[in-house]
């Protein structure tokens, strides 16, 4: 393996320059909308409903929620960037969400509060820690009442495997260039990810690593989690351009319920 990764990459990626090198897929409102379309098809959201965005960044998610007259959506996330973001987010939109800085395998929050959690934006895989997953969804069980409804949104391993390009670049506006270097080693995608400016030079040079998952793990994941799975739904992808968004080109959304 040629990329080293610090196993805490991601307590410090998520900041304002995140919000730009991808900015092409959770900065795009017309994606959102398309995300949040499939989550109000696959779940039986009501107006009255209290819906938790369980590392959601942000807050994309949920302010198209909000902005759809659901009345009751919480955001949790570590990163206190994409916090503040939302927060600002809110503020100038008059949608009303309440925003949490916290880790998700241990939000605080009050047991069984919750109708339904979504976890979008292939926000499992994270932590080398084997038992992480199951701990964030473990909680996600915690927050959620009886029969509470729980979406997880995650990149189609299998669909990396075998479509990988092992490099890849592109640009944000006339003077920015994002570069990444990628392979896979055993279950895990490694990632080495570098900004430039044309004309100032380097902005950044970070490393991250994320599980893949198919079809039949996550659905045992949830399983195990304490979930009754409900349906797997693979090859899911926002975009309608071709090219080469990374782990945003075609996932699998796979929808549980709590007994």
């Amino acid at each position: 393996m040629t990329i080293q990764v610090d196993p805490d990459w991601w307590k410090t990626l998520f900041d304002d320059v995140y919000l730009l090198t991808d900015a092409r897929s959770v900065c795009d409102e017309e994606i959102t909308r398309r995300e949040v379309d499939l989550i109000c098809e696959l779940l039986p959201i009501r107006p009255d409903h209290k819906v938790l965005d369980l590392c959601g960044g942000h807050g994309r998610h949920s302010l198209e929620l909000a902005a759809r007259g659901i009345g009751q959506c919480t955001l949790v996330d570590y990163s206190c960037h994409l916090i503040d973001h939302a927060r600002t987010s809110a503020a100038q939109s008059g949608r009303q969400i309440e925003c949490v800085q916290q880790d998700a395998r241990s939000t605080g929050l009050p047991q069984a509060g919750f109708d339904h959690v979504i976890i979008m934006g292939n926000s499992l895989g994270y932590l080398t820690d084997p038992t992480a997953d199951a701990d964030i969804l473990a909680e996600a069980n915690r927050l959620l009442g009886p029969g509470g409804w729980v979406l997880v949104d995650v990149v189609d391993g299998k669909a990396v495997g075998e479509s990988l390009n092992p490099h890849a670049w592109h640009e944000i506006g006339p003077d920015m260039v994002v570069c990444r270097q990628r392979e896979i080693v055993g279950e895990r995608v490694y990632a080495r990810e570098m900004v430039l400016n044309k004309r100032s030079g380097l902005i950044r040079d970070r490393t991250y690593a994320v599980k893949l998952y198919n079809a039949e793990t996550i659905a045992t994941l949830i399983e195990q989690a304490g979930f009754k799975v409900a349906g797997v739904h693979a090859a899911f992808a926002s975009h309608r351009r071709k090219g080469d968004y990374g782990f945003m080109n075609r996932r699998i959304i796979a929808t549980a319920r709590k007994p």
